[in-house]
């Protein structure tokens, strides 16, 4: 090579160094051109810092402390991709971006049925930028014409220095005059990778290594779509075993923090929700938590084991706003967890007590999020009056209290479209209920060991930084008359009664310690098994609730055929008032498409007493032990009863499927009316 051509490789070589230089610096300028654009002019931004860090291209915005990263499409706010430390994308790469991490509702209008809406804005803006904080809007407006679900629609993410995680929160409102529709479910859902994640916990008990998506698909599909044998799972331990993501519904008084662990990362994945405010149907509503996708939820709204009767339904001229969450996506590690995930699970416990106790948080830039100093709280003492069981009121402890909206006794478990606020009463029957939302509330309560619902004959006002105090909280229990036999514990579950093994081709999974006989697979089934012949024949004073009385009533097959059963419990009466007024007290824990008909000492007779067809709750399908709460009080003539031995007869008459069922919580026979 001679010198000229050394020359001239120089120059090149120089003049490329310099055109790299000089395009860096124009990338540079438009980065920070862009960044600027990002934040609005009513932001709160502070300058560039080493905390919460906020970056953008033509399709995703990135925030990131330097712990964890998430990216969310804009504008439609969808989350693509999260990392803890470093790692790469714990969600799903194969699905498509908008499905790995979202929020969305199931809507419906009559002519057009179930519709799934995954929220997506149509504009976004940079709320809060700063080294502390940063919070980002996706908005969605309706219009008329529009497909989408008719409401307005802000979805929050907020990310906080130093914070092992993200927050999340949404904002619905309907405007009146806006179409009809019913709104049946609204939920966030993450969908993490499968070659990661492998445990899951959601209780103390209820954890374990999880087959996969690969193994429910090549399992053999059940009686209904959600349930799969494993016939050749990848861990052959899990062969006969059944998976069904309702195994792992949880109550919502319990459910504050579900998730996933990868061992192979040591690495978790935790869903934290720090109130029951904003959830639908009280402490007692059952919903779904983690289950095989691996898949984790926060569920708000949802029919789940009640049926269409939680779903919101919208009139015309109805104005409608609610605040769902914020929910806090907590993400940890340690090292011990590749042999020991559990201890993965007992951090995010810890991390979840810190978030309640922070509730309501005060960081959210929202003006629909009420912090505390707007708040109120309301305390008292709540007595149960039974003057069978105790001459004067006594404190009704360990009972359920809160504030709902408005309605009739028992009211607050249909309750969808406001905020509830719950508590457990001491031993003293003491109450405090703090951080209560201004507005308008009755007072309801239940006491295990007593039937009925408590409804204060006082609606309550609870305005910002009101402190309520109320005494003479009385709970006068049904009653009627002394009683003459009872079966059951009335504590609105069927979980006292016999409840069987699983058919023998479903292999129980064998938990750390047993987890509750009812979250089996088939147990429908085992009843027309037990009792191939005849119904359940019931004898007060022999019989034994736990060992012969079927935790539910069902359908049996004939022939392939469904058919209604009739129960029968028989007692004896020395003596009979004819002309008195004898009481039956029936609560029912579930019922599902099915009608429940009463009969005295006739079989054939017109019915004493008839639920009618009623429930979509399906709690057995399910694998529940509960789903809406009823209670009847049913008089009866002396004329009807007999001295000597007396047979109730309880026929339940659907014979659709089956899931058909009744579930008792107690029943009570009292002696005539006596007054005080």
């Amino acid at each position: 090579m001679n010198f000229t051509s050394v020359a001239v490789c120089k120059y090149t070589i120089l003049f490329l160094l310099l055109q790299i230089s000089f395009n860096s610096i124009l990338i540079q300028i438009r980065f920070s051109n862009d960044s600027r654009k990002l934040v609005d002019d009513d932001t709160q931004a502070d300058s560039p810092s080493a905390g919460v860090e906020l970056v953008r291209d033509d399709q995703h915005v990135v925030m990131s402390n330097g712990i964890v990263s998430i990216r969310l499409t804009v504008p439609g706010g969808a989350v693509t991709n999260i990392t803890y430390n470093g790692s790469d994308n714990l969600l799903l790469p194969e699905d498509k971006e908008a499905d790995r991490g979202h929020w969305n509702i199931v809507w419906n209008m009559t002519e057009r049925g179930k519709i799934i809406d995954n929220l997506e804005g149509t504009s976004y803006k940079v709320i809060v930028q700063n080294e502390n904080q940063t919070e980002i809007s996706f908005t969605r407006t309706w219009t008329v014409g529009s497909s989408n679900a008719p409401l307005n629609v802000d979805k929050r993410f907020v990310m906080l220095r130093d914070s092992p995680g993200f927050y999340s929160y949404t904002v619905l409102e309907r405007l009146k005059g806006w179409p009809v529709f019913d709104l049946e479910n609204g939920r966030m859902v993450f969908k993490l990778d499968g070659n990661m994640f492998d445990y899951m916990a959601m209780s103390d008990v209820r954890q374990r290594y999880m087959p996969t998506s690969e193994d429910r698909e090549n399992g053999e599909k059940l009686e209904y779509k959600e349930a799969v044998l494993l016939t050749n799972p990848s861990n052959p331990d899990f062969k006969g075993e059944v998976d069904d993501k309702y195994l792992y519904s949880c109550d919502n008084k319990d459910n504050k923090v579900h998730g996933w662990v990868s061992s192979n990362l040591s690495l978790g994945f935790w869903m934290i929700t720090p109130s029951n405010e904003f959830r639908s149907g009280g402490p007692l509503k059952q919903d779904l938590t983690s289950h095989v996708g691996p898949t984790v939820l926060s569920v708000f709204i949802s029919t789940h084991y009640a049926g269409v009767d939680l779903a919101l339904k919208f009139e015309s001229q109805e104005y409608w706003k609610k605040v769902l969450g914020p929910v806090f996506i907590y993400l940890n590690s340690d090292a011990s967890a590749k042999t020991n995930p559990s201890v993965l699970w007992s951090d995010a416990k810890k991390r979840m007590l810190e978030e309640v106790a922070s509730w309501p948080y005060s960081f959210p830039n929202s003006k629909e999020f009420v912090k505390s100093e707007q708040r109120g709280a309301f305390s008292g003492q709540l007595l149960v009056q039974d003057r069978f069981v105790h001459k004067k009121a006594v404190p009704a402890s360990s009972s359920y209290v809160g504030l709902a909206p408005p309605g009739e006794a028992g009211s607050w478990q249909f309750e969808s479209k406001g905020y509830q606020f719950w508590t457990q009463t001491d031993e003293n029957g003491s109450f405090s209920i703090k951080n209560v939302l201004p507005g308008n509330y009755s007072l309801f309560a239940w006491v295990p060991g007593f039937v009925g619902d408590y409804k204060h004959a006082s609606d309550i006002t609870i305005t910002p930084g009101s402190d309520i105090q109320t005494t003479n909280v009385v709970f006068d229990a049904p009653r009627n008359g002394p009683t003459l036999w009872e079966l059951g514990i009335p504590d609105r579950s069927a979980a006292e009664f016999f409840i069987p093994d699983p058919d023998s081709r479903f292999k129980i999974h064998q938990y750390k310690q047993p987890v509750e006989k009812f979250r089996q697979y088939g147990l429908w089934a085992r009843f027309g098994e037990l009792y191939p012949q005849k119904d359940l024949v019931f004898t007060i004073g022999s019989s034994n609730y736990s060992q012969d009385w079927f935790f539910s009533q069902v359908t049996r097959n004939v022939g392939g055929q469904y058919v209604g059963t009739t129960w029968q419990i028989l007692f004896d009466l020395k003596n009979v008032d004819k002309t008195g007024n004898y009481t039956l007290q029936l609560a029912l824990a579930s019922i599902h498409y099915a009608e429940l008909q009463v009969r005295f000492n006739n079989p054939n007779s017109a019915p004493h007493f008839t639920t009618g067809v009623i429930g979509k709750d399906n709690a057995i399908a399910r694998h529940g032990i509960r789903g809406l709460y009823r209670f009847y009080t049913i008089p009866v003539h002396g004329s009807s009863l007999l001295v000597g031995t007396n047979t109730i007869f309880l026929t339940q008459t659907q014979i659709q499927s089956p899931f058909v069922e009744v579930m008792y919580d107690y029943i009570r026979l009292e002696g005539p009316t006596v007054s005080d």
